[in-house]
């Protein structure tokens, strides 16, 4: 048996590290955010109302582009078991949302593993210890990992493709790449390019071998998206087509914010890498053949910098890459830390790296107050409110609250209904006659604000241990019908409007 677990541990080892963080964040921090709501009521719908459509959310609520049903299809499949034992034993959706959450991570991971043991095999098992240390200091890629983006899911199929890559399986790695890009995220064009031109370049493979190629691979991925979505948009859609007109094309996407062009190297990627970001640059001096695996990677970045929207998760799968790189470098100075000069380097990444994990403990306890709307449900839920005089509890959920933690898993059965009806101002709210807000407004008229849920606000550096505190302040407002008597009696925690509050590191931890 010892011999058995041994060998366990040596396979497996690595994965259950890596799997239990991101389940930890999972747990920790189950809500999510707008960019990920479009996947996440795909899979609540697939899974609670299966074949019947016109129930759907995205049929009410479309967003600005039109998004793929394939990667909440395939996720949903996988989690459907977990979800009918759930609904057996009669446990809040919020379990569901759990499952989905674990097998998108899963499915990430498993293919995250392939690249490691591709990179195991290459450069040696230090270098892979060195990639996973690497990867558990860091906060992003474990956090992201059972967020269900659409970069996510593309990301995913890029770690496939790395591992096919470093494996020496060139035409399926490009495959790979095709499938992401024209299915879940056209942007996967701008790495998809640059690895390309590399490989025929160096005439590592056919120029008509890997057309023929990747043209079959296109077909076969149109073909899959344009069924599954046409099917279920109720029309003729390639939705990733849409997307790159309205990104691309159009160039409307800047509508959502602008970056300067070095903003991925002076914050992206800083702040996702951490100790791996100096290291990797050292990777890439120490040994010839990182430079071949990194300049694609690189290319990615720079060409993605062009475009003035940007976001931390648009370069996400960039992140294994640049982490191998910087374990190269960091296997070097492992194995010469022993000599005078070498010594001060070593010393000097075992420092990054401890900074890495207090920067990853920062960054985790602003994550986990970044979904009030989630945490002001629960507690809505938690402390009920079921009147005498209304067979309903009617939640009314503004736009704000919608975007900030809230999704159709964190909804409960009768006697609650909800609605995310949009552009009703303050003063046609008492009209409606909802029994509850969920609002980020701390007074309105003809409602009484019964508690108010503190989100994230901003991190302070200061004189004194610890040097970092992190800000918060009210965000969502819980608002009950003062014509309500029922609600107007029962004991509230009441409203508290403070500009901010500031709490420390340990603060939050015991919060926690």
């Amino acid at each position: 048996m010892a011999r058995k677990s041994e060998k366990f541990l040596e396979l497996y080892g690595y994965d259950l590290l890596l799997g239990s963080i991101a389940a930890f964040y999972v747990f920790m921090v189950p809500y999510t955010k707008v960019e990920e709501s479009f996947n996440v009521q795909a899979m609540h719908d697939i899974l609670y109302h299966r074949n019947q459509i016109e129930k759907y959310d995205h049929l009410e609520f479309p967003g600005v582009v039109p998004r793929t049903f394939v990667g909440a299809l395939l996720v949903s499949i996988l989690a459907s078991p977990v979800v009918l034992l759930t609904n057996l034993l009669h446990l809040p959706k919020l379990y569901s949302l759990y499952a989905v959450r674990l097998v998108l991570g899963g499915i990430v991971l498993s293919t995250l593993r392939f690249f490691r043991i591709q990179i195991k095999k290459k450069f040696g098992s230090q270098v892979e210890a060195f990639f996973v240390i690497l990867t558990v200091s860091q906060f992003h890629l474990l956090f992201y990992c059972t967020r269900p983006l659409p970069n996510i899911l593309a990301f995913a199929l890029v770690n496939l493709a790395y591992g096919f890559w470093f494996k020496g399986s060139l035409y399926a790695a490009l495959n790979c790449m095709v499938f992401a890009t024209l299915v879940f995220r056209c942007d996967i064009l701008l790495l998809i390019a640059p690895l390309g031109l590399e490989l025929l370049l160096t005439k590592s493979v056919s120029f008509w071998k890997a057309l023929t190629s990747c043209l079959a691979a296109a077909f076969l991925s149109i073909g899959l998206t344009v069924l599954v979505d046409s099917v279920i948009w109720k029309r003729l859609l390639w939705p990733e087509l849409e997307v790159f007109w309205f990104n691309s094309v159009l160039n409307k996407s800047s509508e959502w914010g602008t970056h300067p062009f070095h903003w991925y190297f002076t914050s992206a990627l800083p702040r996702s890498l951490l100790a791996a970001y100096p290291l990797f640059l050292l990777g890439v001096l120490l040994d010839r053949r990182v430079f071949f695996y990194i300049l694609p990677v690189l290319s990615f970045v720079l060409l993605y910098s062009k475009l003035p929207h940007k976001e931390l998760r648009f370069i996400i799968s960039s992140i294994p890459v640049f982490n191998f790189a910087a374990a190269v470098a960091a296997s070097r100075l492992y194995n010469n830390r022993k000599k005078s000069f070498w010594k001060f380097l070593y010393i000097a990444m075992l420092g990054f790296i401890l900074g890495s994990l207090a920067c990853t403990a920062v960054f985790f306890m602003a994550s986990y107050k970044n979904y009030p709307s989630g945490y002001a449900l629960k507690a809505l839920h938690r402390i009920r409110g079921v009147t005498k005089n209304s067979d309903e509890l009617r939640v009314h959920i503004d736009t704000f609250s919608a975007m900030n933690g809230i999704s159709r898993f964190c909804e409960y059965n009768y006697p609650w209904r909800y609605s995310k009806e949009e552009n009703i101002s303050l003063e046609d709210l008492k009209m409606r006659n909802f029994t509850f807000l969920l609002n980020e407004n701390s007074y309105i008229e003809g409602f009484k604000c019964l508690m108010s849920v503190d989100g994230f606000s901003r991190v302070h550096v200061r004189t004194g241990f610890p040097p970092i505190s992190l800000a918060k302040e009210p965000k969502v407002f819980i608002h009950g019908n003062i014509r309500n008597t029922d609600i107007m009696n029962r004991g509230w925690p009441g409203c508290s409007v403070i500009p901010e509050a500031y709490i420390t590191m340990e603060e939050n931890c015991n919060e926690a």
